[in-house]
């Protein structure tokens, strides 16, 4: 198991981290990684990750939710840190949680789509992958991703995936991954219809913990390991048994991730 999308960085962590790293190792959790969402927390992205190199990998980026009007200012200290420690034995592993989001507020939504192009283009440039965040967005994110992907050999997975199957298409057509997430435990939850037709190679795990805890534990806060509980409703969604869900989303992860 791979989890593709974890803030193991929050504070709901740091007390017993060492005893939680352990449980997620334990249950068969091979590596995690964790995206930043603005300037805020990119020292504690990096020390986190640095203290378990190899199974924590750190990410970068501005976070629609989090744009402002310093958003411009934020992205360059992000790129300064991205570029640090690009190339170096230890360094960011993709570029995220970017995207769009007009759920709540809408006042800055020119600034988000500015900045979420700046952040593709260090994608392309770096040859690094994204983590993309996309919520009441759609139109206006595959408008963005169709000029990227069909100009530059753009890579990425759509981060906690619950959309329809007509626009999940459009996603994997661009050669772009879906994150499936604890969401498809839920009792009403649509994704189960809407997933069987695409195919299983486009598909990663992931649990954007704390959030997002799945079935039988929702409303907790959420562990890698409990990507379980997706892996099993996957292999009903598909027919085919959860060793077999593991193994071909695990290297679908190591392959778009590069690990």
């Amino acid at each position: 198991m791979i989890d593709t999308h974890a803030h193991i960085d929050d504070e709901q962590y740091q007390d017993d981290l060492d005893g939680f790293i352990r449980a997620q190792q334990e249950a068969g959790v091979e590596h995690i990684l964790v995206p930043g969402v603005d300037e805020t927390n990119i020292e504690a992205v990096w020390k986190v990750c640095q203290l378990y190199p190899d199974y924590l990998h750190p990410a970068i980026g501005l976070h629609p939710e989090n744009i402002r009007d310093d958003w411009q200012s934020q992205l360059a200290t992000l790129h300064r840190a991205l570029c640090i420690v690009h190339r170096q034995p230890r360094h960011y592993i993709a570029i995220g949680e970017i995207g769009l989001d007009y759920h709540f507020d809408t006042t800055y939504k020119e600034q988000q789509q500015s900045a979420l192009r700046e952040q593709l283009n260090w994608a392309i440039e770096l040859d690094l992958p994204v983590m993309l965040h996309v919520r009441d967005a759609t139109e206006d994110a595959l408008t963005i991703l169709k000029d990227y992907t069909i100009h530059h050999s753009l890579r990425g997975v759509m981060h906690c995936w619950s959309g329809s199957e007509e626009v999940a298409r459009q996603i994997v057509d661009m050669g772009l991954y879906l994150g499936i997430g604890g969401i498809i435990t839920f009792k009403n939850c649509k994704l189960r219809e809407h997933l069987s037709s695409i195919p299983l190679e486009r598909l990663v795990l992931e649990t954007d913990a704390p959030y997002m805890a799945p079935v039988p534990h929702r409303g907790e806060r959420n562990e890698s390991r409990w990507i379980a509980y997706v892996m099993d409703e996957l292999s009903k969604i598909y027919g085919v048994s959860v060793d077999e869900i593991d193994r071909i989303t695990t290297q679908n992860a190591k392959t778009l991730f590069r690990l």
